[in-house]
This record gives structure tokens, sequence and C-alpha cells, in this order.
């Protein structure tokens, strides 16, 4: 049963700044990108870079993502020996908790560890769309001869308060960490993806857990102490593409960037580092002889008799005749009617957007916005919505929804 190394992944998250979006679903599970969800992309990563062993730590919602991820085998996760193991909260002798924290997530997890005995733990993000090679980081740990390493990218300087910042030297050892600094001394933003050796942050979590003053979390306690404590950290470059998007703004963009793999750096194309998904099982999409198409991803199931630009269709939606969809993600089943426009938004599943309707409407003097139609809403006949509104709740037939 021993591994050398295993993955963590943390798929426990709210993700409240993506609003109607995450009511009844856990973030890691939101789609993206047209055939995806958010937690394809690490779990991708993981079988691309030889790690066949992931614990997935859920508490938020996870009905699901739990269905989703189911035993694994999309990503060629449904070992034997290893795979991917599903790890929520659970009742102990001592009691019941909730995930306290990232490092009480893992703490509480320690047995499961245990069982593969690994010389190194990585620990990933469920709510980041990237494409990383972890292989190449586990490399740059072991020259180092590290005892923790951080993935991190360079940001914009303007932009670096918003993030945890290593400080580190010329040999890319860490000297410091910042959590969103007022006063930044870099811009090496961490992106959340850590590898530890196993003994080390078993120690750590331990100790973390026996201090009641303790947050139980990566950035505010683990690490901090293990620079009080003098361990080998070192901070490993990433060039690659790399966005959290757990804003509704930024989800739409990542969504919008796929259109676009030449100059955005994502590619879901990519034939030598593939993202795998579960598999719809709906029929291929048909496009209708009165169809227009620019510039667009289409999914399976999908019924195109409107106008379509630089949009990302998920499985099962349709667009009537007459209706023009542009520059909107629109996810799975979602209905679009005769006549009605839809712009610069996201609509969420099974929704249904009625004859006439008008989503992104631009409101005079106002900054355009990404407009959001949540899960399951009903937007009648001749409604408008525009273009920064949140709808949860059904729109009646020519009701306005500012």
């Amino acid at each position: 049963m021993e591994k050398e190394i295993i993955a963590m992944l943390l798929a426990g998250g709210q993700g409240s700044r993506l609003y109607a979006l995450t009511q009844k679903l856990a973030k890691p599970a939101v789609p993206f990108g047209g055939k995806y969800r958010i937690i394809d992309f690490p779990l991708s990563n993981c079988i691309n870079s030889g790690i066949d062993t992931v614990g997935i730590l859920t508490q938020y919602q996870p009905l699901v993502l739990n269905e989703y991820i189911g035993n694994g085998q999309p990503w060629d996760l449904d070992r034997l020996h290893g795979g991917v193991h599903v790890l929520p909260p659970y009742q102990k002798a001592s009691g019941s908790d909730w995930y306290k924290g990232t490092a009480n997530a893992i703490y509480q997890n320690i047995a499961f560890i245990e069982r593969y005995n690994p010389k190194y733990v990585i620990i990933l993000s469920g709510d980041q769309i990237c494409k990383q090679d972890y292989s190449d980081f586990l490399e740059f740990h072991k020259q180092k001869g590290a005892e923790f390493s951080v993935a991190v990218m360079e940001v914009p300087w303007a932009e670096a308060s918003r993030f945890g910042l290593m400080v580190a030297d010329e040999n890319d050892k860490i000297t410091e960490f910042q959590e969103k600094p007022a006063n930044p001394k870099s811009n090496l933003a961490s992106m959340g993806i850590y590898i530890f050796n196993w003994d080390v942050l078993r120690k750590y979590l331990i100790e973390d857990e026996e201090d009641p003053e303790s947050e139980n979390d990566f950035g505010n306690n683990i690490i901090p102490n293990l620079l009080r404590d003098g361990r080998d950290m070192y901070a490993y470059h990433f060039s690659g593409y790399w966005k959290d998007v757990g804003t509704i703004s930024s989800l739409w963009e990542a969504n919008m960037e796929v259109l676009d793999p030449k100059n955005s750096g994502i590619d879901l194309f990519d034939e030598d580092w593939k993202i795998y998904s579960r598999n719809s099982g709906m029929t291929g999409h048909k496009i209708g002889s009165d169809a227009v198409i620019k510039n667009s991803m289409i999914t399976d199931g999908c019924r195109i008799d409107g106008e379509v630009e630089h949009s990302v269709l998920f499985a099962g939606v349709k667009v009537a005749p007459g209706a023009v969809v542009k520059d909107a993600v629109v996810m799975g089943g979602t209905v679009i009617k005769p006549g009605a426009v839809v712009e610069h938004c996201i609509i969420g599943e099974n929704a249904v957007i009625g004859e006439n309707a008008k989503i992104g409407v631009e409101k005079e003097g106002e900054d355009k916005g990404v407009a959001t139609i949540g899960p399951g809403v009903y937007v009648g006949d001749g409604a408008t919505v525009g273009s920064n509104a949140m709808v949860r709740e059904n729109v009646k037939d020519g009701e306005e929804e500012w």
C-alpha cells in the first residue's frame, strides 16, 4: 500500500461569492468550459502527473460533487490500491466535528494518509482552474531538499496585496510570508498548492490541533510556524495558466478564455495534457439549417436553431429560432426560447429564458457587469434582466430585474 506521494484535495468550499450558482452546489462542482466541472482540473492533473491516490475532502453541499466523482473511473482513479476516496467529516469516539479550517481538515484524515505511508503529501485546491504537472513540482522539492514547497506565480505589484505572498531569496528559499499585506515585499503569490514531507506535516498538524488559539489554517498557522522553526521552505515558480474562479466575473472571464487558447494560455484541446470529465451520456449536438454559430463551444446534446456568438454552451442547451446568445456561459439543460436575447452573462443549469426576454441589458450610465441567472430559474416572456443583476427566483412575464 506504500505510495511515494498522495494528494489531498480540499473540496469543501462554499463558494459564497458565486452566489446563486452555489446555493445548492459545492464550488468544485460548478460547471466550467462546456463539458467540465472545476474539480476535473486537479483530478486530471493528478493522473497526468502520475499521482494515483487522491483523498477528496468534502463538506458543503456535497451531493452533486460526490455523485459526479463516483468511483473515479473518468480520471483512471478507480484503483484497487489507491484511487480516489471521498472524505467527509464523520463522527468519532471523541465526538463529531466539521472541518474547522484547511489544516484541521487534513488533521482529521491523518489515519487515511497513514494507510499509504507516503514520503510526500501534496495539498491541492478544488476550486481553481489550472493545468500543472505536479511531477515537476515534486522534482523541484526533492532537488532543493525541501521540507515544504509552495507553488507561486508572479502577479502585478498593484494586485499583490490581494494574495498570500512568499518572500524568497535568490535560491528560492522562503524567508518570509505575508498574508494579504498592505505593503507587499514580494509579488510571488501563493497558489494554495503545497508539497510537504509527510513526517513534517504530521508533526505540525498535531501541534496545531493542540493549540486552542489556532485558526487551524495553512496560511495563518502552519506556514508561519514552519518559518518560525527555520524549516527548509522553497517557492516553486509556476508559469502556466492558473485562475481562482471564486467570483462571478472571474468565472465568466475564464470561460471566455477557453475560446481563445492561443492568447489566454488555457488549451482544452491539448492532446498531450487532457482534462478528463464524466460523460454526459447525451447524443451529439444538432445545428439547425438557419442557425448561426461563431467562435463558440457547443457541447453534447445541444440543439441550436438561433444565433450563438463567442459563447460556451454546456450539455443539452436548446437555443430556439430567433434567439441570440452572445458572450454568454449557458450551463446544462437550459432552454432559450424564440426571440430571447442573452448576452454577457452566466445562466445556471436547467434555467428557462422566455420568449423575447432580454438578459444582460446595460442600464444607462452603469458599468457593464456579468448578469447571473441561478439554476432552475424561469425568466418570463418579455422580461428584462439588467447587466449586473443576480436572479435567484423566477421573474414574471414582462417584469424588469435590475
